[in-house]
């Protein structure tokens, strides 16, 4: 990647500045923004009313899917190759589903030993399954066509696998198809299969209190390890965790429940313990601990780990919001609407419940008074306060808020009617259900050394449209090489293959905001790495990223105006492209100022010594780019700077006295013209 200071070095020999700018590697966050023009202007009459009605009658926002185990959310899961002890007694399977779960560990084992012999072994049990009509082996056989692994690759024959086992109720598959649509804007195809895919999400997510993110770690900053962010996730192994561990067992009561937390939702590396969870949550509670209060609520009313009791549920809950857990009265409300562990529904009471979590700031309560104003329930309906109170809760990040909006674009109830934005609120809540576990044990792979098998999971993942795991599995591909265990068409990757893989990786993360990704493609373009060089197509890039507000993306396009690379000679269109880097990014500000003066000096002296001196720089680039970062950057900014100012007035007066040897007697030297580009001159 060239930053700032590289395209600095290579315009000027006073480039003895070597500033790293970091930009974050993250993509863009989803930003919902909504106005006047989005919301119905007027109320609906009694007949859309009804309408509406119809519609949202079929909306059960309060329904039993919760019951349904992650197993039965998202069948076919690679769930017992990696958490085998977390899967409840198998039954009989049938020939093709044996065949699949072996092929599927086989497929697991040859990344990790590297031998291609087991892919093959894999390959050819998992297309005998698959031909066979078992949808899970269908999904996994169009994920090896699609990735072109031991076979050509084949995006048609994949498309078509992963639509019969998306029939056969494989939810990888939905995915898979939903985000194929969502790139080529089949927005009508794609709102389908994503709203039934956050749907299930939703029913996965917690009664009470909104879950907490599966951790899509991002194993890059820029082109380095992210070892801030790693550090912090070793697991059981972290001095963080076992250092709260003791203070647990010491009888620290907070220290209890936040153990307990993270092996409830297998949080920071540590592998998810139902059975653990349980035992910290109750030692705390003996402490008095209101937070596992409300926690082992959540344990008795979903049954995990446990045999589901609502009864217990409701206590746990009662006593979590007398000691001010202000959270837990969602899921008191939940109990009350359902009629799940008292008498019977009270919508009265649960309306209640809802309105003192909402007035202490709980998103949750937001949430259900807005399902309890869009539906009617014990109250008169009233859409569009439902649609402000899920405003209120989606502005807290509460997802299943997103959900509802999502909904609302989606039908015009409401809300007009805007399929795109339904579709992109849909898949945000979408990339949040049990199958994102792949991101989990991703991590794991990779922090215990595995990266080939890290890498398998992350390519899954990148194929279901997770940014952040196409990043990853990319930035593997550009790190690791060889060890990546990157299986091509013929065996082990080719450096073609890697780089082509990549390349194409990192091009589907820039689709979806991350800048990073897009600044990669133009830097392949640009100095032709793992592809031919293409000034216009590293343009283009550096525009897709520009696009996104990036200043790297703006300065090297005003470099590429500069030179006349893959765009127009143009120094006013380049001046103009350095000045919005650094309204974008004050960070920049010396290499642009540098990039200005470069600019100055190649407008009042074209003809001169210095212009053609600048353009022989890249000759010499290297060593001079290793010496620099070698010895001066521990110099700093001022002495850097200095040195390039006293370089600076030693050329030009070197250049002034040569205008005064070339005049003739009794001419004037020429003066220096006035710099037309408003570039600062030096001082």
């Amino acid at each position: 990647m060239h930053c700032y200071a590289h395209r600095a070095i290579i315009r000027l020999l006073f480039l003895f500045l070597f500033a790293l700018f970091f930009f974050s590697a993250t993509a863009r966050p989803f930003v919902l923004v909504l106005s006047k023009d989005d919301l119905k202007e007027n109320p609906p009459s009694s007949a859309e009313d009804e309408s509406s009605n119809d519609e949202s009658s079929e909306w059960d926002e309060f329904g039993d899917s919760d019951n349904k185990s992650e197993d039965e959310l998202d069948p076919g899961s690679w769930r017992p190759i990696f958490e085998p002890d977390s899967v409840a007694g198998s039954t009989s399977k049938s020939d093709d589903e044996g065949l699949y779960y072996s092929g599927i560990r086989k497929m697991v084992s040859s990344v990790c030993s590297g031998d291609p012999r087991l892919m093959e072994e894999a390959t050819s049990e998992i297309e005998a399954a698959a031909v066979g009509g078992f949808p899970h082996a269908q999904s996994a056989f169009g994920f090896l066509c699609g990735t072109g692994r031991l076979r050509e690759q084949d995006r048609a024959k994949a498309f078509l696998y992963h639509h019969f086992a998306a029939v056969g109720g494989n939810m990888q598959s939905k995915m898979a198809l939903a985000y194929t649509y969502f790139r080529q804007d089949m927005y009508d195809k794609a709102v389908k299969l994503y709203a039934e895919l956050a749907e299930a999400a939703v029913s996965s997510f917690l009664i009470s209190r909104d879950s907490p993110v599966i951790e899509h770690v991002r194993l890059h900053n820029g082109a380095e390890e992210n070892k801030e962010a790693l550090r912090k996730l070793r697991g059981e192994e972290d001095e963080d965790f076992q250092i709260t561990e003791y203070q647990a067992l010491k009888g620290n009561a907070g220290a209890m429940h936040k153990i307990g937390f993270i092996y409830y939702f297998g949080l920071r590396g540590v592998r998810r313990d139902h059975a653990k969870a349980l035992s910290w949550f109750l030692k705390a509670v003996e402490k008095g601990e209101p937070r596992s209060m409300e926690l082992l609520g959540e344990i008795y009313a979903r049954g995990a780990g446990v045999e589901r009791n609502y009864t217990k549920a409701l206590e746990w809950l009662t006593l979590a919001s007398k000691q001010q857990h202000f959270s837990a009265y969602n899921g008191m409300g939940y109990l009350y609407v359902k009629g799940y562990g008292v008498e019977k529904k009270n919508y009265t009471k649960a309306k209640e419940y809802f309105e003192k979590a909402a007035d202490n700031e709980e998103p949750g309560g937001h949430y259900n008074l807005g399902v309890l104003y869009l539906k009617g329930i014990g109250v008169k309906k009233d859409v569009r306060l439902a649609c402000k109170f899920f405003i209120t809760a989606a502005n807290a990040g509460q997802p299943k808020a997103f959900y509802q909006l999502a909904k609302m674009f989606h039908t015009g109830v409401g809300l007009k009617k805007n399929v795109p934005m339904a579709t992109g609120l849909y898949k945000l809540v979408a990339e949040r259900g049990p199958w994102s576990s792949l991101s989990r044990w991703a991590l794991e792979s990779y922090l215990k050394g595995e990266v080939g098998k890290a890498f398998l999971l992350y390519s899954r993942m990148a194929e279901l449209g997770y940014e952040v795991a196409q990043s990853n599995a990319a930035w593997i591909l550009d790190r690791f090489g060889e060890r990546s265990m990157c299986m091509g068409e013929d065996g082990f990757c080719t450096d073609a293959e890697r780089h082509q893989r990549a390349h194409s990786l990192w091009w589907q993360a820039s689709e979806q905001g991350n800048e990073h990704a897009a600044l990669l493609i133009g830097d392949a373009y640009y100095y032709g790495r793992g592809t031919e060089r293409d000034y216009e197509r590293a343009a283009e890039a550096y525009m897709h990223a520009k696009s996104q507000s990036n200043a790297q993306a703006m300065f090297n396009l005003g470099y590429m105006h500069e030179h006349g690379q893959g765009l127009p000679f143009d120094l006013h269109l380049a001046k103009r492209y350095y000045d919005q880097a650094l309204e974008n990014d004050p960070a920049a500000k010396l290499p642009v100022t540098l990039a200005l003066m470069s600019l100055w000096i190649r407008k009042n002296y074209a003809n001169s010594f210095l212009v053609g001196f600048i353009d022989s720089l890249p000759e010499v680039y290297p060593k001079l780019g290793a010496w620099i970062e070698n010895v001066i950057m521990d110099e700093g900014n001022a002495t850097i700077l200095t040195l390039f100012v006293c370089l600076l007035t030693v050329l030009y007066l070197r250049e002034r006295q040569r205008r005064h040897a070339a005049a003739g007697p009794g001419e004037v030297p020429l003066p220096v013209q006035p710099n037309e580009l408003d570039a600062p001159g030096p001082n």
